[in-house]
């Protein structure tokens, strides 16, 4: 009866529930407007296992020495990834604190001269470094522009676009985001090292870049896509991990925020590559410090120790603390708001135009930063130097050419110092680390800090989504910091208390306004507590990230959700739309008739059917002696290409070539049938036949996937969406419902016990019931096992 269904309603089943859309279908962002990705071809990744003929001689051969093998080679790899990850970390770090130091002391010793001479160098310093960046963004690697984050989050969700892990991209997010944070833009470097991770994590799993000549045959040992998933989610947890020096964040950053699919053994690895990553950082640290580094110091990497700050807090701080976490949900929303817009008007109507325009985009936000950075400081009057304790290390104001705290900048007297320019004239690192410092009550006036939050908010604003390598962390803590601490000066005017410092709401503030915006809550808590080294304000910084994340959500979703949509990337998010527990898989299906292939197909007709669509998997099916159709599993269309091209196992008779269906060798090994990470792959244009060609057949049975998921038609779609989602699927089969049972599997039946007397495998609810019983005592457990389905089971049991 079940051949008989599917015969009758074949054209219902469908491939479902593949949301990837073509390079040529419109998508829709969350205002309404359809729009059209930016040209990069989007494709779902194989996640499921392909147990075809030569998936299973594959198996067959390995042995438990291979298998050791295989799980060594894993954690070198981790190791492998941690080490490059950790060096490009510090190669990226040491080229932005020597070029902002050079660009910084340069300007210094001219402005004692003249500021016309000294506001000209700036600019142009500052242009060169962006335009080299764009440069490298727009002509060699477009891949590389934003922060990478939403295309890897999409990687690990199912989601390959075009480049984004390529040997080129990895080049120019390393020396794109050289430039652009070099420059003095809006932006950091965390978010595209993440991408730098990921990037070096996908190149190790692929033996590295053929098309350059840097491949390894050693190291090609994982060709699956869940295999390279592993080593992409290693690759971001040790960008984090590297970027904040925080490798608990790491792991956790990967587990939160980026990762849809996670496993225990996984867990090991991604500790392991963190812990290297950490290693390596401070192994780089500690050879700089000798000033070896140039310009590079402490505040090369974020770490802004304020253990010396606020001891202890007292409930009427709690109030202006929630506060903060108010404001920092709504400003965050607001954030996530202005760049969709302004992403979506760049994209559609600015960025079509060319490179070019991108270019002379990029430039002009460069040339209006640097005007503003420079320009805001000289109309703010010098404030006089408050008095300091001699043993607490601060020098006001700095010697000049000097930058950090206490900057005299357009200062007439030599005690006094501009705090506007503190927080521009500085790097991003250090000028957190002046709003973070302890004992600094005095040093900056509300008036300062709530210009440059405004004019900062609204630079940071602008840049997000320009065609350079930008990371929204540090610009996000500066944000929130800033407000942050104009919070910590009324709280100090009002309560009139000495411990509370101003340093400590500069934090909160920098938490809150993260997580309004990117909406993490415990990685970006731990990241927090370790990049501040105060383990005492963990209570705090939870309470703020609670209460922004709340207030943000009630606005719109996260920054990377909003910026994937944008991009055209379709991510699954963890529960379903509510929408889809009244509908069914047959709704989800349409009425559109399904594409597949009979088990022995003309080669032609192959042709034909991948040039006239674009799906990626066809149901295959075959009749049995008494004329019924079966589907008997699902051939991918990478793999049709495969066989296409090799044309080995091309036949001139349209019968099965065993119709037993067992002893024919396979003549493909399991990884050619591997797509190399983030490109095209195989086309169908690639592949030149000749007439005779055309003419021949192929029998699928070999290398289709013989047990695809299937559901049945009246399941609910949140049950299929859930389905999909847990176990990263790419097609699910949609069939009428079965008319028997042949049996059913409980918990007992998967407990597995090892006989090491024995070849074979014995399973555990077999050897705590006697060996052979009969179906009445089998349909007894089994019905005590699940009560509901008695009637179901007596006839499954009785049919069979």
């Amino acid at each position: 009866m079940l051949s008989n269904h599917l015969q009758n309603g074949i054209e219902t089943a469908r491939l479902v529930w593949s949301r990837l859309p073509n390079s040529d279908d419109e998508a829709l962002d969350e205002v309404g407007l359809s729009k059209k990705s930016d040209g990069s071809r989007s494709e779902s990744l194989d996640y499921e296992v392909i147990e075809n003929n030569a998936y299973r001689e594959e198996q067959a051969q390995r042995r438990k020495l291979m298998v050791g093998y295989y799980v060594g080679v894993k954690w070198f790899f981790a190791l492998l990834i941690g080490i490059g990850t950790g060096l490009a970390a510090v190669f990226i770090n040491i080229s932005v604190e020597n070029f902002a130091g050079w660009k910084f002391q340069l300007t210094f010793s001219i402005i004692q001269k003249s500021y016309v001479a000294g506001f000209l160098v700036y600019i142009l310093f500052n242009l060169l470094l962006v335009f080299s960046s764009v440069y490298i963004v727009t002509q060699f690697a477009p891949a590389a522009a934003g922060s990478g984050i939403p295309e890897i989050k999409g990687y690990l969700n199912g989601v390959d676009t075009h480049g984004i892990l390529l040997f080129r991209t990895l080049i120019g997010k390393i020396f794109g985001s050289i430039g652009s944070v070099g420059g003095g833009l809006a932006l950091g470097k965390e978010g595209p090292l993440v991408h730098t991770g990921a990037c070096i994590a996908s190149l190790f799993g692929q033996g590295g870049s053929t098309k350059y000549h840097l491949s390894s045959r050693w190291l090609q040992v994982f060709k699956s896509d869940r295999d390279r998933r592993d080593l992409v989610t290693c690759g971001c947890a040790a960008g984090v991990a590297a970027a904040f020096r925080a490798p608990v964040g790491g792991v956790l950053f990967a587990l939160e925020e980026v990762t849809s699919w996670w496993r225990s053994q996984l867990m090991w690895r991604v500790f392991f590559t963190s812990a290297v990553v950490a290693v390596v950082v401070r192994t780089a640290m500690g050879w700089c410090k000798s000033g070896k580094c140039g310009h590079f110091g402490s505040g090369g990497f974020i770490i802004w120790d304020i253990s010396d700050g606020q001891e202890d807090y007292s409930f009427e701080e709690l109030l202006p603390m929630a506060i903060i976490g108010v404001i920092g949900g709504l400003l965050g929303a607001l954030f996530n708001q202005l760049t969709i817009y302004i992403t979506y008007w760049r994209r559609n109507y600015l960025h079509k135009k060319g490179s070019r325009v991108k270019m002379i985009e990029v430039c002009l936000v460069s040339l209006i930063t640097s005007v503003i950075s420079f320009g805001l400081p000289l109309l703010r009057k010098c404030s006089p130097c408050p008095e300091v304790e001699l043993n607490s290390g601060i020098e006001c104001p700095r010697p000049p050419g000097m930058y950090g705290n206490y900057v005299n900048f357009y200062c007439d007297k030599d005690n006094e110092y501009n705090d506007l320019a503190t927080i521009f004239f500085n790097t991003q690192d250090d000028a957190i680390r002046n709003l973070f410092s302890a004992k600094t009550i005095h040093e900056y006036s509300a008036q300062s800090l709530l210009t440059f939050l405004v004019m900062f908010y609204s630079l940071a604003v602008l840049t997000f989504g320009t065609a350079v390598p930008a990371g929204q962390f540090v610009p996000g803590i500066m944000i929130g910091s800033t407000y942050g601490r104009l919070v910590g000066m009324f709280v100090v005017n009002f309560y009139k208390k000495l411990n509370i410092e101003e340093g400590t709401y500069a934090l909160l503030g920098a938490a809150s306004f993260l997580g309004g915006s990117m909406r993490m809550t415990v990685s970006l808590c731990v990241i927090m507590v370790e990049i501040t080294n105060n383990l005492k304000l963990l209570p705090l910084i939870m309470l703020v990230l609670l209460i922004s994340k709340a207030v943000g959500d009630a606005f719109n979703e996260g920054l990377y959700e909003e910026q994937a949509r944008l991009r055209g990337i379709p991510l699954l998010e963890s529960r379903p739309k509510y929408q889809m527990r009244k509908m069914t898989a047959k709704e989800a299906c349409g009425n559109k008739k399904v594409v597949y292939f009979p088990r022995v197909v003309k080669v032609a007709d192959v042709v034909s059917i991948l040039r006239s669509n674009e799906h990626n998997g066809f149901p295959v099916i075959d009749h049995t002696r008494n004329g019924e159709s079966l589907v008997i599993g699902l051939m991918l269309r990478s793999h049709l290409l495969v066989l296409l091209q090799s044309k080995v196992d091309f036949q001139h008779s349209p019968l099965p070539s065993d119709p037993r269906g067992g002893g024919k060798p396979i003549r493909h090994n399991f990884t050619e049938f591997a797509k190399p990470v983030s490109s095209k792959g195989i086309s169908i244009d690639d592949i030149h036949l000749s007439s005779d060609d055309l003419e021949m057949y192929i029998d699928l049975a070999p290398f289709l996937n013989p047990s695809p998921y299937v559901v049945p038609e009246d399941m609910s779609l949140s049950k299929v969406y859930n389905l999909f989602r847990q176990l990263g699927l790419r097609h699910i089969l949609v069939v009428p419902r079965a008319s028997r049972v042949i049996g059913l599997i409980t918990r007992k039946d998967l407990l597995i016990e090892d006989n090491e007397n024995s070849e074979t495998v014995e399973l555990q609810s077999t050897s705590v019931r006697a060996r052979r019983q009969d179906r009445k005592a089998s349909v007894r457990e089994a019905d005590a096992e699940h009560p509901l389905l008695n009637g179901l089971l007596v006839k499954g049991y009785s049919s069979s």
